[in-house]
């Protein structure tokens, strides 16, 4: 198994990456702080006075601004691969009273900045509901369901991935080492590493310099949380156990 396309935009536009937003008759595009409600309805919070809020001011009788998320993953090491690029699209909206109140509690669910305690005076919140998602990778620009990716949850693992890959090279590299040449049958002069790590497997780099390949291994189940991946991990970190056990862990 791996993400399906609905769940590498939600993950994507979950509002750990840097992200622009284009709107509909201004130049730009503008950076934006943003993050996700529950129901994957993208919120933005906006300086009060800035280019960005008066961008979002709706035209004379509109309540709403046609918005554009655009989010670009950042790779969580060298020689690791991007997960692409989302862009979601929807109507945007400024939230005030307890609706502002409610989706500030949202927002500092994924980033609890100090800022949200300004809204309403040195800060708006501005929401749009997704009506179109679409997802670019390697030149292929695929479109999502916008159902599906409501429906889609980020994975758990992506805001911690660079400090899982930093963790295994920094403290595990021979165990880990160790345990890919078994599982992918490679010489011992080779030096696998994981490169990616997700809710579904690992994405291991192989090969000599200038023949570098990928293989992925994937986790009997999909993983809820770091503990749950470390638990699928013991194996690997563990070779002793791995050897009388078997590699229980990955597949």
């Amino acid at each position: 198994m791996r993400p399906s396309p609905a769940e590498i935009v939600r993950t994507l536009v979950a509002g750990r990456l840097p992200a622009l937003v284009h709107l509909a008759r201004h130049p730009g595009p503008h950076q934006v702080r943003h993050a996700l409600d529950p129901d994957g309805r993208v919120l933005l919070l906006v300086p009060v006075v800035s280019d960005l809020a008066a961008a979002l001011v709706p035209p004379a009788g509109d309540t709403d601004v046609a918005t554009v998320l655009d989010v670009l993953d950042l790779p969580p090491a060298a020689g690791a691969p991007s997960l692409g690029r989302a862009w979601v699209s929807g109507w945007a909206a400024r939230l005030d009273g307890d609706e502002a109140r409610d989706a500030a509690v949202d927002f500092a669910a994924t980033d609890p900045v100090g800022d949200l305690l300004d809204v309403g005076s040195r800060f708006h919140l501005h929401r749009f509901e997704v009506a179109e998602a679409r997802w670019e990778r390697a030149g292929r620009v695929r479109r999502v369901d916008p159902e599906a990716y409501a429906e889609a949850e980020p994975d758990p693992l992506h805001p911690v991935e660079a400090d899982l890959l930093a963790d295994l090279a920094d403290h595990h590299a021979e165990q880990v080492g160790d345990y890919l040449r078994r599982r992918l049958d490679l010489p011992g002069d080779q030096v696998p590493r994981v490169v990616r790590i997700d809710r579904y497997g690992l994405l291991v780099a192989h090969g000599r310099p200038g023949a570098t390949r990928r293989a992925r291994l994937a986790f009997p189940r999909p993983v809820a949380d770091v503990a749950e991946l470390s638990r699928l991990l013991h194996p690997m970190l563990c070779p002793r156990v791995s050897d009388v056990a078997g590699p229980a862990g990955l597949r």
